[in-house]
């Protein structure tokens, strides 16, 4: 069986089939991660959404920013903007069958026989392997619960959660696993999440921001952490242990595929409309 990893795909099916066709993938026997995003942006993200249902066990995504944004716009609790491209999905006639399979999807899941974690944006370097499953459970118990619109999803629009407090509860400590898991790019030294900045490193001019990778972690020294989110990073972050997989396709860019076991990338070209 060969893992397949994908980047932030936003909607861009056709980049995604083309990616899948090159290396051959059978859900039969492979599996497709996905980084998160799957929607928004690219023109097809009732498909991406309608062939990640259909994969059942084979595919394993985790919850981006984006696919949180579509839970509160079908909710209406955000109101579309013509950027977020999720029309075509909100006006389906399985809209709801949709948002319940998302509301069961977790934002970080394990590989254990690779060492192996994936969430969409990130691991805040504070936490210990133990603290990100009991953090990202909480935010999972409270997706899954029958009032998850108005006790979660209408709340999480915050930048106050900032700062990870181990003692915070309810949904200041729910808010601040959603923002370090779908949303971190870059810290203070202090640790303090930083919302601002997009920039890749290189580029970044606050002396006082750092990447998150680049902060000692635990979760650093004994484990592969895949991650989307960033794109301006194209995959570039030095390090063979951290695979970043946002490539913008979205933008212009390219989608890539991340091969596990023979530890390799298969990319391919925003496709040019018809």
């Amino acid at each position: 069986m060969a893992h397949y990893f994908v980047g932030d795909i936003q909607g861009c099916f056709a980049e995604l089939q083309k990616l899948l066709a090159k290396v051959d993938f059978n859900p039969s026997r492979d599996e497709l991660w996905a980084v998160g995003d799957l929607v928004a942006r690219g023109p097809n993200s009732l498909a991406t959404l309608r062939f990640f249902r259909s994969l059942g066990d084979s595919a394993k995504t985790v919850l981006g920013n984006h696919d949180l944004h579509l839970m509160a716009l079908h909710g209406k609790l955000k109101r579309a903007k013509p950027s977020d491209n999720l029309t075509e999905i909100l006006e389906s006639p399985d809209i709801s069958a949709s948002i319940d399979w998302l509301r069961q999807q977790p934002l970080m899941r394990e590989l254990p026989e690779h060492q192996l974690i994936m969430s969409h944006a990130g691991v805040p370097p504070q936490w210990s392997l133990e603290v990100l499953r009991e953090e990202a459970a909480l935010v999972s118990c409270a997706l899954k619960q029958d009032d998850y619109l108005e006790a979660l999803i209408s709340q999480m629009y915050s930048d106050s959660a900032e700062q990870w407090d181990p003692s915070a509860i309810g949904i200041e400590r729910l808010r601040y696993c959603i923002n370090a898991l779908t949303r971190m790019r870059y810290l203070y030294v202090d640790g303090q999440l930083d919302f601002d900045c997009k920039q890749p490193p290189e580029n970044c001019t606050n002396p006082q921001l750092k990447p998150w990778f680049e902060f000692a972690s635990p979760l650093r020294q004994s484990h592969t952490l895949v991650f989307g989110h960033w794109a301006a990073l194209m995959g570039n972050v030095g390090d063979t242990k951290l695979k970043a997989l946002d490539t913008g396709c979205c933008w212009g860019e390219h989608l890539t595929l991340w091969h596990l076991e023979k530890d390799q990338k298969i990319t391919q070209k925003k496709l040019k409309k018809s």
